[in-house]
């Protein structure tokens, strides 16, 4: 059986059996992107980020290294997967129609695209999609002529992702409630002379058994002076007594994950942890007091700013106060269509959702991280996580 027979074979058992959205949701979805389309003058797009075509078809499969695509017209929404995914495509996906390539032969995947784009003068691309691969598009620009193509493709799918359904709001609040449960057991076992992987290990347990899918990004632990380096995760380390402990976890839940961070202590913490701590706090109730709709992320960054600013020549802080967070696949939980940073002009509205990640290292020393998922209302950003913003002392 090749694996045109195999597709055909599965749909007539599961066709659409795993669709993560009732079938309205996504219509709707759609809807509102080919009337985008026709605002911007676009007739056909090409989408090669796994979270835009989830967004728009539901299709959803761990392995999002192969090229895949989405092809959007006002006609037909057909989706181009290697073999290996047909069955996921199957499942997972509602579209017009499936094309597949042999895994093994990525060549096959140019013709088929020519097929589908040659009657359209006007498509948009997601230039900054990292699925957007050399080897395919520049032959697309040779045959087809680069002035077909534009590259706002992804920002007309970025513009619906930032504002979340209630459906959408439903799954971060379960990622979340799930996320809890996974920072709760790690924290549980910090104790001096535990590694950080033990740590990590028993929170992947936790979100696992609780109903967390594969993660975007498996959970961070480091300890001691390793946490003042940004971005470093467990790495067979000890835990040594009075070492703060940072934890930085997202399960995920039909692929949304409203991540968490948490700061434990093994032992107690210090007066400079807490103060630490107390202007994480500081920083985080500037922000949700900030996120207004009608204000902009510059507005939210910038008070932000003057809360850390006090502090600013001790501590190194990323510079991005907040991320969106929706659905999204490995590499990353970041949905990256909002960043809360200084000079972004872009206005909230009501029901996006960023993780507001504020962890302050003391270089070579330590660091404190604190944070929670945010939800923007009329009233300001509300916490969709449930963190308590303490240090948990474990002893």
């Amino acid at each position: 059986m090749d694996y045109h027979a195999y597709r055909h074979a599965l749909a007539h058992h599961l066709e659409g059996s795993e669709l993560p959205f009732p079938i309205d949701e996504f219509r709707h979805r759609l809807k509102r992107t080919r009337s985008l389309m026709i605002e911007k003058g676009r007739d056909a797009l090409l989408l090669t980020d796994p979270a835009d075509i989830f967004y728009l078809t539901g299709y959803h499969t761990f392995e999002v290294s192969v090229h895949t695509a989405l092809v959007v017209t006002a006609e037909r929404l057909v989706l181009q997967v290697p073999s290996i995914e047909t069955g996921p495509a199957v499942v997972t996906a509602t579209v017009d129609e499936i094309i597949g390539y042999r895994w093994e032969n990525i060549d096959e995947v140019i013709e088929p695209l020519l097929a589908l784009l040659s009657s359209y003068q006007h498509i948009g691309l997601d230039v900054f999609s990292a699925g957007l691969r050399q080897g395919i598009i520049q032959p697309l620009l040779h045959r087809l002529g680069k002035a077909r193509f534009h590259n706002d493709g992804g920002v007309l799918l970025d513009s619906q992702r930032l504002v979340k359904s209630e459906a959408e709001l439903n799954y971060l609040r379960e990622s979340a409630r799930i996320t809890s449960i996974g920072l709760q057991a790690a924290e549980a076992i910090i104790e001096p002379g535990v590694t950080d992987n033990a740590v990590a290990a028993e929170g992947a347990r936790a979100m696992l058994a609780a109903g967390s899918e594969f993660m975007s990004l498996q959970p961070i632990v480091t300890s001691g002076q390793r946490i003042s380096v940004i971005h470093v995760n467990h790495k067979r380390t000890h835990i040594e007594a009075g070492d703060p402990v940072f934890l930085e976890f997202g399960s995920a839940y039909h692929r949304y994950t409203a991540p968490m961070m948490r700061t434990a202590v093994a032992g107690k913490a210090t007066t400079e942890m807490h103060d630490i701590a107390e202007v994480c706090r500081t920083i985080y109730a500037a922000l949700k007091e900030t996120m207004h709709p009608g204000n902009t992320f510059d507005d939210a960054a910038q008070a932000a700013e003057a809360a850390l600013a006090p502090h600013a020549d001790r501590v190194f802080f990323s510079g991005v106060f907040g991320y969106s967070v929706g659905a999204q696949f490995p590499p990353s939980w970041v949905e990256g269509t909002g960043y809360i940073a200084r000079g972004l002009k872009h206005r909230f509205e009501e029901n996006m959702v960023f993780h507001l990640p504020l962890c302050l290292r003391l270089p070579g020393v330590w660091g404190v991280g604190l944070s929670d998922t945010v939800q923007v209302t009329a009233k300001g950003g509300v916490a969709i996580t449930d963190n308590d913003w303490q240090i948990n002392e474990r002893g």
